[in-house]
């Protein structure tokens, strides 16, 4: 067994009950993300028929939040790996807060983009930041659930803003939600100064050697599971942005749902991610605890997981709006399966004190492409409609499933770090 491994079982009773508050934090920190994030998304038919935008505009503003959201994904990441993840997130949180508020002071679109631009370079650190605090608070056979777990807030934080932001923007007006979701990330904050401890975390013996030495991270650029989890997450985030970006907009032009119909209806595809996280994290850790080797279990999953997300391709085709929803949320549950073994794959290949920039390189390369594809996603439904769209998101996770399967081996690749007490 992996000495990280042991250090991780062998944690006092202290060190075992602190790194469950520590990712329910993240979980928190999760969900307050997405509900800013998803503030616009929500808001979308209402804003785009104020400030009279076409799909092209409004895929131009989502655009400007993936493109700076990709790149604090990789700067985010050896940002934390420098700082820690305590000061680190506590940073973010503040920034994003801050930009969400200011956000119910636009009135054109280049303001919205702008802003948006902003809310990326906060919101980007959170997963590399929960990541490497998986990875130094979990054991390999915690750490697929742990994930799930602060993963899931991706989907919680969805739903909340697809029941509470229509009715607060109907009985308040659109400005007013987003200062109320910017207010969240205050009260977030003094829950995250009080859980995560100021000194000492139980990858203490990584978190030492600096992380600005590129002899530490450099090294991970010529292995080829690096890449894996690269093309693996570049080839299916772009499945989640294009639903958690368009999903809103789509109810209200293709299946002509009111800003209240898109409350009582748009919530239910993240309760279905939900469950795909759990179902991911809960059936790897099982796989594990029987006797599967680590990674094995981590692809097996991802094997089946990108089987659901073929339900898409008849989304655009099918006449009731209701099978549409159906089709989504088993699509959504596919991915979320997926995204949580391969938010999980940089912990099992990496040291904690890099894992956080590993993590940070592939949400660069997710980032990207998903800007390419959301994008693509604004002309196509301008010119065309939104089915070609659905069928790339449906087929693009077969290829990144193929790229971690084929790169990343079966055996075990122990951890090169050795955790110490927490101080």
């Amino acid at each position: 067994m992996p000495r990280a491994t042991q250090s991780a079982l062998a944690a006092p009773a202290g060190v075992s009950s602190r790194r469950w508050w520590i990712v329910w934090a993240l979980f928190l920190s999760t969900v307050i993300n997405y509900i800013n994030r998803q503030t616009l998304s929500i808001l979308a038919p209402v804003i785009t028929k104020e400030f009279h935008l076409d799909h092209t505009q409004l895929s131009q503003i989502f655009g400007a939040f993936q493109l700076s959201y990709a790149g604090t994904w990789l700067v985010g990441g050896i940002f934390l790996d420098i700082v820690g993840t305590r000061i680190g997130l506590s940073i973010a949180v503040v920034w994003w807060s801050l930009v969400s508020a200011v956000t119910s002071l636009a009135n054109s679109a280049s303001m919205f983009e702008g802003l948006r631009f902003l809310l990326g370079i906060g919101e980007g650190v959170n997963w590399p930041g929960a990541s490497k605090a998986v990875a130094e608070w979990f054991p390999p056979q915690e750490r697929g659930l742990a994930v799930a777990i602060f993963d899931s807030g991706s989907s919680v934080g969805g739903a909340i803003a697809a029941i509470a932001v229509p009715w607060v923007a109907l009985a308040f007006g659109w400005r007013s939600a987003f200062v109320l979701s910017g207010l969240l990330g205050f009260l977030w904050l003094i829950v995250w100064l009080l859980v995560y401890p100021r000194r000492g975390t139980p990858g203490g013996a990584a978190a030492t050697r600096p992380a600005t030495d590129p002899r530490r991270w450099l090294p991970a650029l010529k292995r080829k599971e690096t890449w894996a989890i690269v093309i693996g997450r570049s080839l299916t985030d772009p499945v989640w942005w294009f639903y958690l970006f368009w999903l809103p907009q789509y109810l209200s032009d293709a299946r002509g749902f009111s800003l209240k119909q898109i409350a009582m209806f748009a919530w239910i595809p993240f309760i279905a991610a939900d469950a795909g996280n759990f179902i991911g994290g809960f059936v790897s850790g099982a796989l594990i605890k029987r006797g599967m080797p680590v990674l094995r279990a981590r692809k097996w999953v991802c094997a089946v997981s990108c089987l659901p997300m073929l339900a898409g391709i008849p989304v655009g085709m099918v006449s009731s709006p209701y099978t549409a929803l159906g089709l989504i949320c088993f699509a959504l549950l596919g991915y979320a399966s997926w995204s949580t073994m391969g938010l999980t794959l940089p912990s099992d290949l990496f040291s904690p004190d890099i894992v956080a920039s590993v993590t940070g390189l592939s949400g660069l390369g997710a980032g990207l492409t998903s800007t390419v594809f959301t994008l693509l996603v604004g002309v196509l439904v301008d010119h065309f409609s939104y089915g070609p769209a659905f069928i790339v998101a449906a087929l693009v996770p077969l290829v990144a499933t193929f790229s971690i399967l084929y790169l990343i081996g079966n055996g075990e690749t122990p951890t090169p770090s050795e955790p110490l007490p927490v101080s």
